[in-house]
């Protein structure tokens, strides 16, 4: 369905020259149908779990946007292009920045999420996080609707100038930290409750340890820890015979994939439970492990997430590009983004042909609630994020030549809050239509609790690591 202009979209590929062609979005007539996008993506996920995916996307029609990049993707791919390509994260909505822990064990701000991650067009990131920024706006007044997605904006185009006059070594060791945004509050840039807001989130992170991770997943019986087991959101999996060496195996291999001082740290500990808990909204039906490792005793514990990786919903678009393992496409993708990344971030391939990649579960993750936030921290929000996200597209695309394209004056900054506006209506009328077939019974809908506990999980063909 096309709320607006149902002219077909420029749909040309070729590399441009008028940043205004970026803005305004159009409707094809043959756009393809968005239920049919979002049922097609269901085959290769787990049918139990579906529901809950459906019952999570109908919760709003930010929840749904979050839930629909590949709906997206069918819609920015035909559009006109800068021919700037960057490493993009893929969906880069709001939710998918927040503050997580370094190695050296900082807390930084940065893009987080990188399931959709794949080489393409810089714009197609700032389009699909400005216009998360409409989207949650929308019961604000309509003047600050587009004043949130022109500073957005504003901030990618400001922080991608200093970007492309800065040397490569600089640009890639910068981050977005405590530091850093008092700076940016003491020269005017960031208002100080904003400023308070975001050291509340840098405070909450640094609680976040991996014991909450435990605590909040594990029970002790007779002195030992192990997953809890409520299905369908956590299904403790069995490591009876055959199955510990199967896991055995992936974990070697995936620790093949880590620098050599991790993978010392790593053969320390031993893997004591194994589950699988259901993440997020868009990944609800892939497969998302869970593993407890042990090392010199009870105390001394970690949990790392095994998740699926399949195709980038932007892979049918950028058909010069292919990725062999969508797991090692993931890590890949994520150390050229991060400003740092995960120390126990890798990936593995099964012998079956499904990918997977690891990484530590909720060590000092922190993303905020925007709903709770005042219009001038939300908007300030919008340039902490598009500042974020020139960085991490500055360290694999050139900064220079997107700056220059983006010109001095405002013109980028309307373009994409023209888009904004435009899209935010298309993916509107597509909740809509999306609510209209779950009321027609063509798309079922459960809430966790609902879901029979005599629907084993555990049992699955598809619950296994090969």
């Amino acid at each position: 369905m096309c709320p607006i202009d149902t002219r077909r979209a420029l749909g040309h590929s070729q590399p441009m020259t008028n940043v205004t062609e970026l803005g305004a979005y159009l409707c094809a007539p043959d756009r393809p149908d968005p239920i049919a996008t979002l049922l097609a993506q269901g085959e290769s996920r787990v049918p139990a779990l579906l529901p809950i995916r459906y019952s999570r996307m109908s919760a709003s029609a930010f929840a749904f946007y979050r839930g629909s990049a590949a709906v997206m993707a069918n819609d920015l791919g035909p559009r006109p292009r800068s021919g700037l390509q960057v490493q993009l994260c893929g969906d880069a909505h709001l939710g998918n920045f927040g503050i997580f822990a370094t190695a050296d064990r900082a807390t930084i701000f940065d893009v987080n999420d990188f399931d959709e991650t794949f080489p393409g067009p810089f714009e197609w990131d700032v389009q699909r996080m400005v216009t998360s920024f409409a989207i949650a706006a929308a019961n604000r007044p309509e003047k600050y609707q587009e004043a949130i997605t022109l500073a957005g904006a504003e901030a990618y185009r400001v922080a991608m100038a200093a970007f492309a006059s800065a040397t490569f070594v600089d640009t890639w060791y910068f981050r977005v930290d405590a530091s850093s945004l008092e700076e940016l509050t003491k020269s005017g840039g960031l208002p100080e409750s904003s400023l308070a807001e975001m050291n509340k989130g840098f405070s909450a992170a640094e609680k976040r340890d991996q014991w909450s991770a435990i605590r909040k997943l594990t029970v002790e019986v007779n002195g030992q820890r192990q997953f809890v087991n409520k299905p369908p959101l956590v299904v403790r999996l069995s490591l009876a015979a055959g199955v510990m060496e199967a896991v055995n195996r992936a974990f070697d291999r995936y620790k093949e994939t880590l620098l050599s001082d991790r993978q010392i740290l790593l053969d320390r500990y031993r893997i004591v439970d194994f589950g699988h808990k259901v993440v997020g909204v868009g990944s609800i039906g892939l497969l998302a492990y869970i593993v407890l490792l042990q090392g010199r005793d009870a105390n001394d514990l970690l949990v790392l997430q095994v998740k699926q990786a399949i195709e980038s919903v932007l892979e049918p678009w950028m058909p010069d590009e292919s990725s062999k393992s969508h797991g090692k496409r993931v890590t890949d993708g994520q150390r050229n983004i991060q400003a740092a990344t995960d120390a126990f971030l890798g990936w593995f391939d099964g012998d079956g042909g499904k990918s997977y990649y690891v990484r530590q579960l909720r060590d000092k993750k922190w993303s905020p609630d925007v709903d709770l936030f005042k219009d001038k921290d939300l908007l300030a929000y919008a340039q902490i994020c598009g500042g974020a996200l020139a960085r991490a597209h500055a360290r694999s695309g050139n900064a220079e030549a997107i700056s220059a394209f983006m010109g001095e004056g405002n013109e980028f900054d309307l373009a994409m809050c023209d888009f904004s506006v435009g899209y935010a209506r298309q993916s509107n009328a597509d909740y809509s239509q999306f609510l209209e077939a779950i009321s027609a019974g063509k798309i079922l809908v459960s809430e966790p609790d609902s879901i029979s506990p005599e629907i084993s999980l555990r049992n699955d063909g598809a619950f296994n690591l090969s």
